[in-house]
């Protein structure tokens, strides 16, 4: 029987799905400083607009806000700093190969922690095209108004 991971979801880039098609996923440990775990345990980052990029053979994560914690000090840290991601050098190669080619992005898609560790999914992505996101739109919209059409033939 195939063992379950469990994990406990801090936050979600739920605009990601709509901007990007996801071609492969992979799962990176996040270099944190002094009070950013304890903000991420209040639930206090945002993924909205953040990127990885590979810089000088290692990842890392770009535009992620952590939400300064607010019984810290003089010491807490700094909301949107470039954070480095945790990953074998051969994912990080074989990212970077990818991004090389048009078109392609790194994009955080999660952020959850894994036990006591933080972790983020990433997803190398491709950027959909407008007639893309609209037929998203259209297949959505058609599956919930089947939904109800079933639902309501269901209590007649």
């Amino acid at each position: 029987m195939a063992e379950q991971k469990r994990y406990k979801l801090i936050c979600e880039n739920r605009k990601a799905r709509h901007e990007f098609h996801f071609l492969e996923t992979f799962e990176a440990g996040i270099e944190l400083q002094g009070t950013e775990v304890k903000s991420l345990r209040t639930g206090k980052a945002n993924l909205q607009d953040s990127y990885a990029k590979v810089v000088d053979g290692e990842l890392w994560l770009f535009n992620m806000h952590i939400s300064p914690y607010e019984m810290g000090n003089r010491f807490n840290h700094e909301p949107k700093r470039p954070r480095r991601l945790l990953m074998h050098k051969s994912e990080i190669n074989r990212i970077y190969a990818k991004v090389r080619e048009k078109g392609y992005t790194v994009v955080p898609v999660k952020l959850y922690f894994s036990g006591s560790r933080a972790k983020a999914e990433l997803a190398l992505a491709q950027g959909k095209k407008l007639y893309d996101k609209r037929d998203d739109m259209i297949a959505r919209a058609m599956k919930r108004d089947t939904e109800r059409a079933l639902k309501e033939r269901g209590r007649g």
